[in-house]
């Protein structure tokens, strides 16, 4: 399969997204942090007396809204978010719906699963309980038995909802799963995590139907040190990761087999982290096992840097801090598992520019559907042709690559090189000098009708076309000097301010076309030319921009 062919395959495929709405109301692991969403900077000015442009600042768990559950929380030693590869979290898979077997505190078994669909060695299982109906973004429950005659969505979704039977972790390590999801709160049984000490009225209500179905009591079927042991250690030392609160289009997927990719932000220090999950079937016409034959072999390039407290955020916003407040051998809140609470501006490390960003009646993250950050695209690299505070033109991106209308286009201006966990790190080059787009680029970005725009570097604007020209006036004189030279016109007669200030932002956005800045990570590797290129953010309801995984996708060898 040559590349024309393997991007028209995935353009082609059916794609489903399988991610919950992350909201300020989407409620987090019972006695963790709930999302909040600050603006401390509005268009026209707001608390830190910024204007110009919308900035939040989010305060989290990680545990609110579709995530993957690393190693790390509840093996120390495990590996970071950041270092488990996309190929590790990518694969055939199958989506088994045994809604029809299961109820409030029930166990599914090995042999429920494998009724229901066919799982294979290595796959990627993701279980639907039928539980995703309590999500919060999910319509209401009716319930005459109910109290108001409305289902509650939190406990069904938290407290009630079905777990694994005792033998059902050793099972998924004999099929050597990569990665197994779920459709609720907790990839464990509710009554084996502290909800059984928070909610000693709901245990009472489980150990019994428990003691009905199978004759044993809780600490019976479930011997705390051996599931200690296995929950742990065993299974994070096998590499078994999870992922919860699986919603979305999981129903149309019931017992089918597909493609699947988790994507999480590439987390340096915490246990677990938001992500997109995303199931691809063959498109129309083409045989299953050729698609998942040609996506195995498939390269997958991630553009994203690794987010870390370490990683510098646009100047005057607010960098990451994580606070851990539970530790697997007790601290603060709890004990039992690593949890934390991040905080952050969200323009720091490799991030997608949303409408709002800019235009206030634009959309949010989440309000874009999957389609609107994947499809055909391309990588130019320009790397050769440009330097410090130099500008780059459509005419390079039409000498470096084959770029046609609708595409994707990707920037590559080797600046990703000055990033922060580069051996070449220059961090004042990387957020000051790196080199911007030509008056007529915003413009024939929107004739070209441009899906959307990724750079390496901290913004897709020149930085002497945003603040960074009053911060840094002596660097303004030099970029100024040299724009003469180049072009024969000094800044204010090539780039009228009431015309081209943040140009990229003020004049695309209500367009409809964003970017995505800091780009880094595979992107040093990666040629021009034409790929699948994907962008996988949290699916954030109200933020105006958001984190996110950035892959181009090629064919395998």
């Amino acid at each position: 399969m040559n590349r024309e062919q393997f991007i028209t395959m995935l353009s082609t495929a059916k794609m489903y997204d399988l991610t919950q709405g992350c909201s300020i109301f989407t409620p987090p692991w019972p006695g963790e942090k709930s999302l909040e969403v600050h603006f401390f900077k509005r268009v026209t000015g707001a608390y830190g007396g910024g204007q110009g442009a919308n900035g939040q600042i989010l305060n989290w768990s990680n545990t609110v809204g579709t995530h993957l559950v690393g190693e790390r929380a509840f093996h120390s030693g495990g590996r970071a978010i950041a270092d488990i590869p996309l190929k590790d979290l990518s694969g055939p898979g199958v989506v088994v719906d045994i809604s029809d077997l299961v109820s409030d505190y029930s166990l599914y078994t090995p042999e429920m699963i494998m009724k229901k669909a066919t799982v294979k060695k290595g796959d990627i299982l993701i279980i639907n309980t039928g539980y995703h109906k309590y999500s919060w973004d999910q319509p209401d429950v009716r319930n005459e038995a109910a109290q108001g005659g409305v289902e509650s969505k939190e406990f069904g979704f938290y407290v009630r909802h079905p777990g694994p039977s005792p033998e059902f972790y050793q099972w998924a390590l004999d099929m050597q799963l990569k990665v197994v999801g779920v459709d609720c709160g907790c990839a464990e049984h509710p009554m084996n995590t502290p909800i059984r000490r928070m909610h000693e009225n709901h245990f009472k209500l489980a150990e019994e139907k428990l003691k009905r179905d199978y004759h044993k009591s809780w600490d019976e079927m479930f011997p705390q040190g051996d599931y200690y042991t296995m929950t742990h250690i065993t299974l994070p030392e096998a590499h078994l990761v999870f992922v919860e609160a699986i919603v979305g289009d999981i129903d149309k997927l019931k017992n089918q087999r597909a493609w699947i990719t988790i994507m999480p932000i590439p987390f340096v220090e915490v246990e677990a982290a938001w992500a997109r999950v995303v199931a691809y079937q063959a498109p129309d016409g083409m045989n299953e096992d050729e698609f998942v034959a040609a996506m195995n072999s498939c390269e997958m390039l991630d553009m994203t840097v690794p987010f870390s407290v370490m990683t510098p955020q646009w100047l005057n916003y607010i960098p990451l801090s994580v606070t851990f407040t539970k530790r697997v051998g007790g601290q603060f809140f709890g004990m039992g598992r690593n949890g934390s609470i991040c905080n952050a501006s969200i323009h720091l490390g490799t991030h997608m520019d949303g409408e709002k960003h800019f235009y206030p009646a634009g959309r949010t993250i989440g309000q874009v559907p999957l389609e609107g950050w994947v499809g055909p695209g391309v990588i130019a690299d320009i790397s050769q042709l440009v330097s410090d505070a130099s500008v780059y033109t459509p005419k390079m991106i039409h000498d470096v690559v084959d770029i046609r209308k609708g595409d994707i286009l990707v920037i590559k201006t080797g600046w990703n090189k000055f990033g922060w966990c580069s051996p070449e790190s220059d961090e004042f080059r990387y957020m000051v000098k790196h080199p911007g787009p030509s008056p007529d680029f915003a413009q024939w970005a929107a004739d070209m009708q441009i899906k959307w725009i990724g750079v390496d570097a901290v913004s897709a604007d020149h930085p002497m076309n945003t603040i960074m020209r009053i911060w840094h006036p002596k660097t303004f004189e030099e970029a100024n000097a040299k724009l003469i030279r180049d072009f024969g016109k000094n800044w204010d007669e090539m780039y009228p301010l009431d015309q081209y200030y943040q140009d990229m932002h003020l004049n695309l956005f209500p367009k409809k076309i964003v970017h995505a800045e800091n780009l880094a990570g595979d992107i040093a590797r990666a040629r021009s030319g034409r790929y699948y290129i994907g962008c996988y953010p949290q699916k954030a309801m109200e933020t105006e921009s958001m984190w996110g995984r950035f892959v181009a996708f090629k064919e395998g060898d």
